[in-house]
């Protein structure tokens, strides 16, 4: 009676579904599995400080499995969603750049997960609207918002990440300029100066000491200082970087103060940043009459005017009663 009520359309999916979880599950655990788990728990009782050793181990061994495994499958996924131009293929490029993907095989493995999140959306997505609708025109619509979700999903990542990193060059770049300054009129040369900030700033601000790090491995390699410093502004997408290109480049060129250019454009940034604190001061007040308004307002109404108004209940209604 109770497989009657289900539907044998409901339970071949869900054994499909299980048989398909259940394979994916054992090919991922035989690819990053070790040594047996005798072993691990004889290593264990030997060494007891290898355990935590060990689990890092092996999340790195399945993260190194999982990433071979989207390298060799992107090609093929990739295909369908190839740029068909020269300027498409630059613009995604210059997106994953931004987001400091620079390998040459990241737009085929972004491309690569694009379409196994879209095959993942419609695999779980259809199976969950199954599920619960049956075959219906509604099963069909969360089929499709479930494949359309998990499609743009890597779009909405890349994009995140790149904005995280624009912000945090825009951040520490006024201090790298600083220490930059101080190399230069140290009597230190602009590539020997950046290799320094680079060697200094890896803590503090890692995303700019890689991009000056990067820039004086091109130099080290004998490529043209202007080139260069033009791929620096433009593979960061940061407009203060790009204009400190520009700026660089003329004062190579004409012949004219490094350091003198690194210090007006340390304080422009600067004063950017203070006028950008300055414009999130100024817009708190407005944004904080929502809240004050429907939240904390009410809160206070009632504080105060909630006494009155019992005192007024207890005393003026029977007083008015009775008069009546």
């Amino acid at each position: 009676m109770i497989f009657a009520a289900i539907g044998a359309k409901t339970l071949v999916s869900l054994a499909v579904f299980g048989l398909i979880a259940a394979v994916v599950w054992w090919l991922f655990d035989f690819m990053a599995t070790g040594k047996p788990s005798a072993e691990d728990r004889l290593d264990e009782m030997a060494n007891p400080r290898s355990r935590r050793r060990r689990g890092e181990e092996q999340a790195a061994t399945t993260t190194q499995t999982m990433a071979k495994v989207l390298a060799k499958a992107s090609p093929t996924l990739a295909k369908p969603l190839q740029p068909k131009t020269e300027l498409e293929a630059s613009k995604l490029k210059s997106r994953l750049s931004h987001a400091g993907f620079r390998h040459e095989s990241a737009p085929s493995i972004y491309l690569g997960m694009k379409t196994a999140m879209l095959g993942a959306g419609l695999f779980f997505g259809g199976g969950t609207a199954l599920l619960s609708h049956g075959l219906s025109q509604q099963t069909l619509i969360n089929t499709v918002a479930a494949a359309g979700v998990m499609f743009f999903l890597p779009d909405m990542l890349l994009g995140f990440l790149g904005m995280r990193r624009k912000e945090s060059i825009f951040m520490g770049l006024p201090d790298a300029l600083d220490l930059l300054v101080v190399c230069v009129e140290a009597g230190l040369g602009l590539d020997q100066a950046m290799r320094k900030v680079s060697e200094e700033m890896k803590k503090s601000t890692p995303t700019v000491a890689i991009e000056f790090a990067l820039c004086n491995f091109q130099l080290q390699m004998g490529r043209a200082r202007n080139e260069v410093l033009h791929e620096l502004g433009q593979r960061t997408g940061v407009d203060d970087l790009r204009s400190l290109s520009a700026i660089l480049i003329q004062a190579d060129k004409f012949g004219s103060s490094i350091a003198q250019a690194l210090r007006v454009q340390s304080d422009s940034m600067r004063t950017r940043r203070k006028q950008m604190a300055e414009e999130k001061a100024a817009k708190t007040a407005v944004k904080l009459i929502f809240p004050l308004v429907m939240f904390i307002f009410p809160a206070i109404f009632i504080v105060l005017v909630g006494p009155a108004a019992i005192t007024i209940v207890n005393e003026m209604f029977p007083m008015m009663a009775g008069t009546k």
